[in-house]
């Protein structure tokens, strides 16, 4: 990084976290995706650096290292923060169903535009629509605080398994394009998939057991640590290595149910409870960190030229229609009452740019215009930031107008009798 020493470099990496955490409260008082501000923030930094001549460097396989580590820190996060309690089995299933459904019927119907826009088979088509079909929790579960508690729960279920659904897709996609035929491909993916969940289950149980036994303070970090060796080691042989990240997570999140009968025997759940709560909050602030630069850096990435071609906007309008049109029709036909303003609750973030980065060369087509990506993310982003604004005016509306009608029901009227009067004469 060339015209930046370390101390600057220091410096700027903590003004970046700093004014991420102020983005954040901005965000939450205004319902405004703070992804938007990192984004702009990184766009601004780029225009400072060229404008005050110093090279630019290229920023590029930073940001795919910080992808993958924030790709599995949000499946880590969401898996966490997934109970799987029976009496929230109904909102459960519903949330997967909706986003295995729309994310399905999104990417088939997206497919066939990029088909046809960039030229190539159904396949490939594919291949590139499916980042633009999921959901980014890394945006929905922090911006959807102002819901009520039964949708929050709901549009976060929703969020991470379009996170984890869309993932595991993408890379059965890319499987099934390196096959040769179908019947390899569904061996494969049988044969990978059963050696994933075996690996997963087995490696989960070892790491829940050994690290209840290390009596140091400093352990957190180092299973964070097990767990990316375990995602890269897991990718270096071909397997399903995010299944391995959510089985964790869902096996310390769930222990009750993954520990039953003799094997709670092995299981110190006063240990565990404690590591659970301060490995969550780690989680938490790492994922925090990692989001940040990595949007920060995409802003900074970002060649702003590749908006100014037509083709651009109007294959970004006919994804977005797409989106919020499945999505629209889903909810109105299955869920049918009180759907709003959850169908607009739909942002492109993280997961969708780092899988257009995980595409491998092979299989890339030049002439995809990333500024598709960039539209569809700022779009969607938007549109979920201005139904944010118009429910929390609508609920305050709400709440003012009842409280309004509670204050004049203790108005006296007629026939009633003002306070410290007897009602006899």
């Amino acid at each position: 990084m060339e015209n930046f020493d370390s101390n600057g470099l220091v410096i700027i990496g903590s003004l970046i976290i700093i004014i991420s955490y102020l983005f954040n409260l901005v965000a939450s008082r205004f319902s405004i995706p703070s992804v938007l501000l990192l984004i702009v923030l990184g766009v601004a930094l780029k225009g400072l650096v060229t404008a005050t001549g110093m090279h630019a460097p290229d920023l590029t396989p930073i940001l795919e290292v910080l992808g993958t580590i924030g790709l599995i820190m949000i499946v880590l996060e969401a898996s966490l923060d997934l109970e799987l309690e029976r009496e929230k089995r109904k909102v459960i299933s519903r949330a997967f169903f909706t986003s295995l459904v729309t994310l399905l019927l999104s990417a088939t119907i997206i497919g066939g535009v990029m088909s046809v826009y960039l030229k190539v088979d159904m396949t490939t088509g594919l291949l590139y629509a499916v980042p633009l079909s999921i959901m980014s929790s890394a945006i929905i579960i922090p911006s959807v605080s102002a819901l009520s508690s039964d949708k929050r729960e709901f549009m976060v279920y929703e969020s991470t398994f379009s996170d984890i659904l869309g993932i595991m897709l993408f890379y059965f996609l890319i499987s099934s394009m390196k096959a040769e035929s179908v019947g390899e491909m569904g061996l494969d993916v049988l044969l990978n998939l059963s050696l994933t969940v075996l690996v997963s289950v087995s490696a989960s149980y070892l790491l829940i057991f050994l690290f209840q036994k290390i009596r140091t303070e400093l352990k957190l970090f180092l299973l964070i640590a097990v767990l990316i060796l375990l995602y890269g080691i897991s990718k270096m042989f071909h397997l399903s290595s995010l299944l391995i990240i959510l089985v964790f997570g869902l096996m310390l999140s769930n222990r009750n149910i993954f520990f039953p009968g003799k094997l709670r025997t092995f299981l110190n759940e006063k240990q565990m409870s404690g590591i659970f709560e301060n490995f969550k909050m780690i989680t938490l602030e790492s994922s925090f960190v990692v989001r940040t630069f990595f949007f920060v850096i995409f802003g900074f990435t970002i060649i702003m030229a590749s908006l100014g071609k037509f083709e651009v906007w109007l294959v970004s309008v006919l994804v977005l229609a797409i989106l919020y049109g499945v999505r629209f029709a889903w909810f109105r036909l299955v869920i049918r009452k009180n759907i709003y303003p959850d169908i607009w609750l739909a942002p492109r973030g993280l997961i969708t740019i780092l899988l257009f980065y995980s595409i491998p060369e092979q299989l890339a087509v030049p002439e995809f215009n990333e500024g598709i990506l960039l539209l569809v993310i700022l779009a969607s982003s938007i549109i979920m930031a201005v139904s944010m604004i118009k429910h929390r005016r609508n609920t305050q509306q709400v709440v003012s107008l009842e409280v309004n009608e509670d204050a004049d029901s203790q108005l006296p009227g007629e026939g009633s009798v003002p306070p410290g009067e007897d009602s006899v004469n």
